[in-house]
């Protein structure tokens, strides 16, 4: 199985030109649904907005060297390493789905394009980076929906609820799942069962990239360029209009720290210790 293209193989059924449209298909719906949902939600005008106002409110110049060592913490911390989040499972879970959807995305096309027949055997590696990616899905996606979401971990709820929130992780792990599915069925030779999981591999994944307005996939696009505006706007003394904590400044500092004793919580109970908190 590990070794096996499943789109060479499915060029014996159907043309390899048709899965080189679907896939073409897939890029202009995140084309169109990204920029759907910047026009619709406003999102690029509010960003663009937000970071005139900050410009013009900010208390210092950010020169052109400290906006680079700015940007490469930026792309390294809160892209690379997802550093926005404080809850370390939850952060690895993230860079699971995360890279493991950028590894299965980029060895599908190459797999479809490069390789489509049995003509031109796939390398090996390629293949199992395929199947590595799609199972990086899996494990972090589903560690994270049966584990670590708020309102399973943290307030009880069914692990087997659905919103329309959860349509981008929901139908991100049905295609890792029904594309494993697949390639093994085909691989095994159960030809009938195999097509069966091809249909449902290709219906969720047209479902997680037409969807887009629909889901948070477009987030991907926005939040390396808010995490960018983030420390900008730290940097340059704006912060979003709020208070900054500044180094050079002791009696700020000591006002922060006085500030967060007076609004700690009360240990409640008699020397019964609290369940640890859980900040997601």
């Amino acid at each position: 199985m590990l070794a096996s293209n499943p789109f060479a193989e499915l060029s014996a059924t159907i043309s390899p030109a048709v899965m080189q449209g679907y896939i073409w298909v897939m890029i202009l719906f995140v084309v169109l649904g990204t920029l759907f949902d910047i026009i619709h939600k406003g999102s690029a005008k509010y960003f663009f907005e937000n970071m005139r106002k900050a410009k013009t409110n900010a208390r210092k110049q950010v020169g052109g060297g400290e906006a680079a060592s700015i940007a490469v913490r930026t792309a390294v911390v809160d892209v690379a390493l997802s550093g926005e989040f404080c809850n370390q499972r939850r952060r690895i879970a993230h860079l699971l789905g995360m890279y493991g959807f950028v590894i299965y995305v980029v060895a599908t096309a190459i797999m479809v394009f490069a390789y489509p027949t049995p003509a031109t055997p796939s390398p090996g590696a390629l293949v199992a980076v395929w199947h590595i990616g799609a199972l990086m899905i899996c494990v972090g996606g589903y560690w994270f929906w049966f584990f670590i979401r708020v309102d399973v971990a943290a307030e009880g709820s069914s692990p087997l609820r659905l919103m329309r929130a959860d349509l981008f992780v929901v139908s991100l792990l049905l295609s890792a799942t029904f594309g494993l599915l697949w390639a093994w069925l085909q691989a095994a030779g159960a030809a009938g069962w195999a097509m069966v999981f091809l249909g449902l591999y290709l219906i969720a994944t047209t479902v997680l990239f037409a969807g887009i307005p629909l889901s948070k996939f477009s987030h991907m696009f926005f939040k390396p360029a808010a995490a960018y505006e983030k420390r900008i706007s730290k940097a340059n003394g704006t912060a979003d209009n709020l208070p900054t904590l500044t180094r050079d400044d002791p009696e700020q500092q000591k006002r922060h720290s006085m500030q967060l004793l007076q609004d700690a919580p009360l240990q409640m109970g008699l020397g019964i210790k609290r369940e640890a908190p859980r900040h997601y």
